[in-house]
């Protein structure tokens, strides 16, 4: 995780590399000391292309996972706390958005602004808060009800206090792991939606569209399309990884 966090933040400048510059005359080279990950299909430096993969899929992830977490959790505590109509609303409201498939709202965004990457940023957020809006809904329905926070009420102490004190320890773990699985089903998407030439497109570095590029090469050069197919499986493992040490923790 450090080590993705350490290539989302720097980038290319990594490596100190354009990773838009071609160079037709060095196209499909094995790894060498000018390019540590050898060169695509148009002379573009691999690592370069790779840390602007990574740079945009966890920022995209990243960005993703708050605005559907603090909206999410916030409309779940809302209904968790009043009860009555407000609590029926808004579940009615996240049951009417799980009627409507994830992926095929993102694919709706996607095809009303192809290639933008704001509409696979609106797509996901709007797919994941219900997430984070059941899981705290539940479980602050359970933690409101117990007699200490009963007892914090009657000697006065405010809601913030009581969401500080009684609430966030209970959730807190649950919406880390919540998160965690989110950042990972974001950054799968993104590369499935590459892939497939419906999210991003050339000539943008990312994932998902290189593995475009460098599939009909795989004969002459299988270690080129290897390299963002194991980009994107370590970020998922590590993601899960980091749920489960938080677990065990």
């Amino acid at each position: 995780m450090g080590l993705l966090a350490i290539a989302a933040i720097g980038g290319p400048a990594l490596v100190g590399l354009d990773p838009a510059k071609q160079s037709l005359l060095h196209t499909l080279e094995s790894p060498s000391l000018a390019h540590p990950l050898g060169t695509d299909n148009l002379g573009r430096d691999m690592a370069a292309r790779l840390l602007s993969g990574a740079q945009l899929s966890l920022s995209l992830a990243f960005l993703s996972v708050i605005t559907a977490g603090l909206p999410g959790t916030l409309l779940g505590v809302a209904a968790a706390w009043f009860g009555g109509w407000p609590d029926r609303l808004l579940g009615a409201f996240a049951d009417a958005v799980l009627a409507l498939p994830g992926l095929l709202l993102v694919l709706m965004l996607a095809a009303i602004s192809p290639g933008s990457w704001w509409a696979l940023y609106a797509g996901i957020s709007l797919t994941l808060w219900v997430e984070y809006f059941r899981y705290t809904r539940q479980r602050a329905r359970i933690v409101l009800a117990e007699p200490s926070v009963e007892a914090s009420k009657l000697l006065g102490l405010g809601p913030w206090l009581l969401i500080q004190r009684h609430l966030l320890p209970e959730i807190g773990p649950g919406l880390l792991t919540i998160a965690a699985f989110g950042a990972a089903t974001a950054v799968t998407a993104v590369a499935a939606l590459g892939f497939v030439s419906v999210g991003i497109r050339p000539p943008t570095a990312e994932w998902g569209v290189m593995m475009t590029e460098l599939l009909p090469y795989w004969r002459e050069a299988p270690f080129l399309i290897l390299q963002p197919v194991a980009c994107l499986v370590l970020t998922v493992l590590a993601l899960h990884l980091f749920v489960g040490g938080t677990r065990r923790s």
